[in-house]
C-alpha cells in the first residue's frame, strides 16, 4: 500500500504542476508571450525533451515556488543535442533565487561535460531581493561557469523579456544574444530607477530595447520580430555548426565578372558575392545592424560549416572603425574555438582616419583584429576583392600574420595607400590633371595585385568565378591543418 500511495502522491504533484502550466499559458498569453515550457517545445525537436529538478523549488513569503522560476533540460536541435533552462516570469518575476541558480549551474555543468552547446531563454527581472546576498551568489556561480566554458561549449542566450541588473551580465559572457524586437530589453538599471536617480524619463525600448542594441551598444548579435522567428533563427545556428554531407546545394550559377562597377570608387553589395561563393540560402549574417561596414556570419562551403568576414563596400566604404574591429575579432575568436575554419573577403581602404576614431582607441581596437587572426590556427583563406591598402591588408589575414592562402581577383589592388593618397603625398607641388596622372601610374606600377604576387603575398590570381572551387579545393587541402602553439597560461590581448 506504501507504493501505491506514493505514486498516488506523485500523480497528485504532477496534475498539481500541469494546473499551473495552464494558468501560466494564461497569464503569458495576455501578454502575448509563451510559457517557458512552450518556448522549449517550440526550440526543439519534437518529444526530444528531458526535463530534470522540476520538483526542486523555492520559497516566498511561505509560498512555495514550484520550479523556482526556471525549467531546465536537455533536447535535440536537427538531432544535435543541447542543453536548454527556460526562465519563468510568471514565478516572482522570473527572478533568480538560490535554488534557480543551483538548477542553472547544475545544467551548465551537464552542457560541458556532454559537449554540447548551452541555450538560455532569459526572461528574469534579476536577483531576488528577498533572497538577499544568497541571489548574488547564485549570479556569482553562474558567471564563473560563463567564463569557465567559454570556448569550450558553445553558449547562446535569448532574451525574451525585460532582464535587469544581474540578469544582463550571464548573457553579455556568452558566445551569442539574441533578443526579440518589442518585447525583450536589457539594462543595468530600469527606467524608473533612471529617472529616480538623475531625472531623466525614458522609455525601456530606448534604454534597452532589441534595435538600441542591435545597432548601437553591439550587445545584441541577431534579432526577430517574433519569439517563433527567434527560435528558428537558433535552430538555424545550430544546424549550421553540425557538419553536413547530404543535399548540398551549391549556388544559382551567376556570373561574378561583371559584378564590380567600373569605376573603383562606386560601392556594390558584398552580400552578391557571399550568395555566389556559399552553399545556396545557407548564410547567417552576425552583429548584422551593428558596424554595417564590415559583414560577418555563418555559411555552409560544400556542407561545411565556415565563418565570413567581409568588407561592405555600401557602408562607409568598407572602412574599418571601433565597432568594426570589436565586431570582426570577437567573431574570429569564436570560429577558432569551435574550430570553424575562417574565409576573408576584403575590399578595404584602410582604417578609418579621423579625431574621434583616434581618441577613442582606434589602434587598441584595430590591434584586436591583428591579435585575433594571428593566435586563431583554424584554416584561414583570403580573397582580395578589389582593394586592400595599408595596414587594413596586413590585419585582415595577410600571409604574414597567418593566412593559409591569398587570393586576388584580377586588378584588384594592394599597396601601402590607395592611388588618391599616395598622388596626393607624392606629388602634391604639380597640377590636378598631372595628379590623375601620376596616380592612375602608380596604380599600375605599384598597386596592382600582379606586384604582390610576384612577391608572393598573394598565392594566385583568380578568375571571379572560379572562387567557389578554388575554396572548396583549398579548404579541402587544410582541413586537417595543425599548428604548434607556444606553451603559455594566454597571451594579454589588448582589450
Amino acid at each position: 500500500m506504501h507504493g501505491k500511495h506514493a505514486l498516488e502522491n506523485y500523480q497528485k504533484q504532477m496534475e498539481q504542476i500541469q494546473a499551473e502550466e495552464e494558468i501560466k499559458k494564461d497569464k503569458q498569453r495576455h501578454k502575448g508571450k509563451y510559457s517557458a515550457r512552450e518556448r522549449v517545445e517550440m526550440l526543439l525537436d519534437p518529444d526530444s525533451w528531458t526535463e530534470f529538478q522540476q520538483f526542486a523549488s523555492g520559497s516566498l513569503s511561505d509560498k512555495t515556488l514550484v520550479n523556482d522560476g526556471v525549467i531546465i533540460g536537455v533536447g535535440t536541435i536537427d538531432g544535435r543535442k543541447v542543453c536548454v533552462f527556460s526562465q519563468d516570469f510568471t514565478v516572482a518575476g522570473g527572478s533568480l533565487g538560490e535554488i534557480h541558480a543551483k538548477k542553472i549551474s547544475w545544467l551548465m555543468d551537464l552542457a560541458a561535460d556532454m559537449n554540447v552547446p548551452l541555450i538560455g531563454l532569459n526572461d528574469s527581472g534579476g536577483a531576488r531581493i528577498q533572497e538577499g546576498i544568497s541571489a548574488l551568489e547564485g549570479y556569482g556561480q553562474i558567471f564563473e561557469r560563463n567564463v569557465k566554458y567559454s570556448g569550450v561549449i558553445p553558449q547562446i542566450s535569448v532574451i525574451l523579456g525585460p532582464c535587469a541588473g544581474g540578469a544582463v551580465y550571464s548573457p553579455a559572457l556568452t558566445d551569442f544574444v539574441l533578443m526579440v524586437e518589442k518585447s525583450s530589453q536589457m539594462f543595468i538599471t530600469g527606467p524608473k530607477v533612471v529617472k529616480a536617480m538623475s531625472g531623466v524619463a525614458i522609455e525601456a525600448e530606448a534604454l534597452g530595447g532589441a534595435y538600441m542594441h542591435a545597432s548601437q551598444s553591439g550587445n545584441a548579435h541577431l534579432t526577430a520580430i517574433s519569439e517563433e522567428e527567434a527560435f528558428k533563427k537558433v535552430r538555424k545556428l545550430i544546424a549550421l555548426w553540425t557538419p553536413q554531407t547530404h543535399h548540398i546545394k551549391a549556388p544559382q550559377k551567376t556570373s561574378l565578372i561583371n559584378l564590380l562597377p567600373a569605376h573603383h570608387k562606386k560601392s556594390y553589395d558584398m552580400h552578391t558575392v557571399i550568395s555566389s561563393i556559399i552553399d545556396e540560402d545557407s548564410f547567417l549574417e552576425i552583429h548584422e545592424k551593428f558596424a554595417r561596414n564590415l559583414i560577418v556570419g555563418f555559411a555552409r562551403l560544400n556542407g561545411r560549416c565556415i565563418g565570413i568576414v567581409a568588407n561592405n563596400p555600401k557602408v562607409m566604404a568598407g572602412c574599418i572603425d571601433l565597432d568594426a574591429s570589436d565586431k570582426c575579432a570577437r567573431f574570429i575568436r569564436f570560429c577558432d574555438a569551435f574550430e570553424h575554419p575562417i574565409l576573408v573577403l576584403e575590399d578595404v581602404s584602410g582604417f578609418m582616419p579621423g579625431l574621434q576614431q583616434e581618441q577613442a582607441g582606434l589602434i587598441r581596437h584595430g590591434a584586436k583584429i591583428i591579435y585575433a587572426f594571428a593566435e586563431a590556427s583554424v584554416p584561414k583563406i583570403t580573397v582580395i576583392i578589389r582593394k586592400a591598402y595599408g595596414g587594413a591588408f596586413v590585419a585582415l589575414n595577410s600571409k604574414a600574420i597567418g593566412a593559409d592562402f591569398v587570393y586576388a581577383w584580377p586588378g584588384s589592388e594592394v599597396s601601402v595607400m590607395g592611388p588618391e593618397g599616395a598622388a596626393a603625398i607624392l606629388y602634391s607641388d604639380q597640377s590636378q590633371k598631372s595628379k590623375e596622372e601620376k596616380m592612375n601610374e602608380y596604380r599600375d606600377q605599384f598597386a596592382d595585385s600582379r606586384h604582390a604576387a610576384q612577391k608572393a603575398l598573394i598565392d594566385e590570381i583568380i578568375h571571379p568565378d572560379d572562387t567557389r572551387k578554388r575554396l572548396i579545393m583549398s579548404f579541402s587541402l587544410i582541413q586537417s591543418k595543425k599548428r604548434s602553439i607556444l606553451k603559455k597560461k594566454h597571451g594579454n590581448m589588448p582589450l
